[in-house]
């Protein structure tokens, strides 16, 4: 059985034991676990529900496992002839979660 959730404006497909890395969110001190909302759809062969947007009653539940930097992402701009060159990094903060139980 898998499920397709929505979180952080991305959509992941999941299986049992699977991990993920998501967008961090504000989590209560000491939580760990974190649990997803919008199914937007349950897939078992035949038996697969698709939401309308989302899945009623459906859910997937995961572990917390640890929070990381994501890579690297170098930004460059330039201009030619103009003598306008930038450039810049980024690192994104993660979540990364292990999937332990698809509600639905």
């Amino acid at each position: 059985m898998y499920a397709i959730v929505e979180d952080g404006g991305k959509q992941y497909r999941v299986e049992q034991g699977d991990t993920i890395y998501i967008e961090t969110r504000d989590l209560p001190d000491g939580a760990s676990s974190v649990q997803f909302d919008r199914v937007l759809m349950l897939g078992n062969g035949k038996d697969s529900k698709v939401g309308a947007p989302y899945v009623d009653g459906a859910s997937v539940s995961a572990k917390l496992m640890t929070k990381i930097r994501g890579p690297k992402l170098e930004i460059v701009k330039f201009k030619r002839r103009k003598g306008y060159k930038l450039h810049k990094g980024h690192r994104q903060n993660l979540l990364k979660v292990s999937i332990e139980k698809i509600n639905g």
